[in-house]
């Protein structure tokens, strides 16, 4: 029998990497409209919380919501 290695990754390459010449978002980003941290996973909206349930420091709040503001 032969063993064949699969290419776990072989599917998220045939993705597309952007929408309409914006990028994907991927990660956590503040959101001004609502004052949510929201996380998003390659485009799409995963989950939200708001800014005193967000684990993370102080510091680490007020950079992403400074550089990562949507």
């Amino acid at each position: 029998m032969k063993i064949e290695q699969m290419d776990l990754f072989d599917s998220f390459e045939q993705q597309p990497t952007k929408f309409v010449g914006k990028p994907v978002l991927n990660g956590m980003y503040y959101e001004r409209s609502t004052g949510l941290f929201v996380s998003f996973v390659r485009g799409r909206r995963h989950f939200e919380v708001t800014p005193g349930r967000c684990l993370g420091d102080k510091d680490w709040k007020e950079k992403t919501m400074r550089e990562r503001a949507i």
